[in-house]
């Protein structure tokens, strides 16, 4: 499904949302200040993030500038702050939803899958994201946990081949013939 990061300080929230997020298939990485989220960033393609506001080191409407300067990636503030003010502040910096604590996860969730869909749609990016691997389909690169992986292309197409077969008992008929052409 996506790569996601949840970024709050409250660990109890960090392990709900989580819990929730690998429920729906989604690869979930956590950090619990701003600073970290940022660093996180810039070494990790998120689909989207998470964004608490009060934190310690970096707040989240700092974090999301600074995040911004790098990538477009999605961001839903998750905050107890609900005042209109926060809420237009987070919308001036660009976010693309906000959810005010106490908050449902599953509620949480069906924003994530309708803030995705909407970010899939307007992208030419083709991925696949399964237990901690993605694969870019289309610039044929695969990163373990976020660390891009070398592959011969054998390899690559062998791994992609496995993926989208998933679950299913392959022969060594069909895998010859799938990436081989034999």
């Amino acid at each position: 499904m996506a790569y996601l990061l949840a970024v709050d300080d409250e660990k109890d929230i960090v392990e709900l949302i989580s819990r929730f997020a690998e429920h729906e298939g989604h690869t979930i990485d956590t950090a619990d200040n701003g600073k970290e989220a940022v660093r996180l960033c810039s070494e990790n393609d998120y689909d989207l993030i998470i964004l608490d506001i009060m934190m310690p080191e970096m707040d989240g409407f700092t974090a999301c500038k600074e995040i911004r300067k790098q990538k477009q990636t999605p961001v839903i503030m998750l905050s107890a702050l609900g005042t209109e003010y926060d809420k237009l502040m987070g919308f001036e910096l660009g976010i693309d939803d906000y959810v005010v604590k106490p908050f449902s996860p599953r509620e949480l969730m069906a924003r994530v899958k309708a803030v995705l869909a909407r970010n899939i749609s307007g992208r030419t990016k083709a991925e696949i994201v399964i237990q901690g691997i993605r694969i870019d389909t289309l610039a044929h690169e695969v990163f373990v946990d976020g660390v891009k992986t070398e592959l011969t292309a054998k390899e690559y197409e062998l791994l992609v081949y496995f993926v989208q077969n998933k679950g299913i008992a392959l022969t060594r008929e069909n895998i010859l013939n799938a990436v081989w052409g034999v």
